[in-house]
């Protein structure tokens, strides 16, 4: 199995070499060849070695992480972006399936990441950036979309067309207002955090909701929803005060 290249780019020397060591202790899969501090550096390194993913701070002086993109052009290589704090534009990076690490860089999120950069066939870095600035340029008033893997590229769904994403094993499906089923790699959690600002709620271990595309609430133990493509979906008795609190405000 070939290693796959990578560079770190932070202006923190703490937080390079602490990623450095999580990276060469725990994930046998990733090579570190170039670390640096400053972006204007880390483009050099980066026309220089032609890595397979960078990890990018998000915030760095003079050039922030999304400048320093700018600045480099052309690029087909994968983008992990990390933050030291919620950082405005997570979720536009969510939404466009960008991956992400808040620091400190947890060991268990770290290798779950190079786990997902590890098993993709196809780089669509490209078409995700375009995703994202889109995303990131655009009010909450228009429509966004979200990025969703497919086997020969990406595929951009409006937010608010989605009615309720179903786990399925390691899969997730996801309905649509117009009846389309789309079945994703992706785990339900991973959809509950890219669009938990989007008022979506996880009802169930198995089922996140679009709480705008409630037809109707049924009383129970936990209770029932009837969605606007007509779909039962239970609610679990520990998520009921939750999901009463939500869409009753």
């Amino acid at each position: 199995m070939n290693l796959l290249k990578a560079i770190l780019v932070d202006d923190e020397f703490s937080s390079l070499q602490n990623l450095q060591q999580k990276l060469a202790k725990f994930c046998p899969d990733m090579q570190v060849v170039a670390t640096a501090q400053k972006p204007e550096d880390a483009i050099l390194l980066i026309r220089q070695h032609k890595p397979d993913v960078i990890f990018l701070d998000i915030e760095m002086p003079r050039m922030n992480g999304f400048r320093m993109l700018d600045e480099l052009g052309h690029y087909d290589f994968e983008i992990v972006f990390t933050t030291a704090y919620n950082h405005y534009a997570v979720d536009a990076i969510r939404i466009s399936a960008f991956d992400y690490l808040t620091k400190p860089i947890a060991i268990k999120d770290l290798q779950k990441t190079v786990e997902r950069l590890s098993i993709r066939n196809k780089l669509h870095t490209k078409d995700k950036m375009e995703a994202f600035r889109a995303s990131l340029e655009s009010p909450r008033s228009q429509e966004e979309k979200i990025a969703i893997p497919t086997t020969d590229g990406l595929e951009f769904i409006p937010i608010k067309s989605i009615v309720h994403i179903e786990s399925s094993s390691n899969y997730s499906k996801i309905f649509l207002i117009d009846g389309k089923k789309i079945l994703v790699t992706k785990l339900l959690g991973d959809f509950e955090e890219m669009l938990q600002s989007y008022h979506f709620f996880r009802v169930h271990n198995s089922h996140l909701i679009n709480l705008t595309q409630i037809k109707k609430y049924t009383r129970g133990e936990g209770g029932q929803v009837v969605m606007q493509n007509d779909h039962i979906i239970d609610i679990s008795r520990r998520k009921k005060d939750e999901f009463l609190k939500l869409v009753m405000r």
